[in-house]
């Protein structure tokens, strides 16, 4: 059951199966933060492939703060749909800072939100090399016109490395947004 004021679930509620455990208790505070302020989300995934967004959009409400997400699995993709230039993914590669830190702006400037989230990395098990090896995963974020970004390394099977992804982007956009305002 979900409260009126706010269409997010109870501790109570179960997560869809598909969502990882660890992933529903943040999406609800997402859900709170973004909607106390008016503010939206968009998405820009490649490794993910669109996992972040689904798991955005299994929360109920969702469509109160949740805008889009942007599925770039391709270069082309990510300089088509966010305007990621040509020459950072040929100087850099698709996974690296310049290309997160892009994908973040394009997003939030393509969609006009406060707020977008993206992942681009090597889910595996093929596609990695020394310098990035499989489970190597840029983060890029822009809040409030504001971007950053990090990389991590997740261990793990193709599965293991898209859910690990999706939780850090989430935990990452919760650091950077502003707390809700009190009651």
């Amino acid at each position: 059951m979900t409260t009126p004021e706010r269409d997010v679930p109870e501790a109570t509620e179960v997560a869809p199966l598909w969502v990882p455990a660890d992933v529903w208790p943040q999406l609800a505070d997402l859900a709170i933060r973004l909607s106390a302020r008016g503010w939206r989300l968009a998405t820009a995934e490649s490794c993910t492939g669109g996992l972040l967004a689904a798991c955005c959009t299994a929360l109920p409400g969702s469509s109160d703060w949740f805008e889009r997400g942007f599925v770039t699995y391709a270069n082309a993709a990510k300089v088509a749909e966010l305007g990621v230039e040509e020459g950072l993914i040929a100087a850099y590669g698709a996974v690296s800072e310049p290309v997160a830190r892009a994908m973040a702006q394009g997003a939030a400037h393509r969609a006009q939100v406060q707020a977008a989230v993206a992942i681009t990395g090597i889910a595996g098990p093929s596609g990695g090399s020394a310098a990035k090896p499989v489970g190597t995963v840029w983060f890029g974020w822009a809040v409030d016109g504001q971007v950053q970004a990090e990389c991590q390394r997740f261990d793990g099977d193709r599965a293991a490395v898209r859910a690990a992804a999706v939780a850090h982007a989430l935990r990452g956009l919760l650091r950077r947004l502003p707390p809700p305002p009190p009651r």
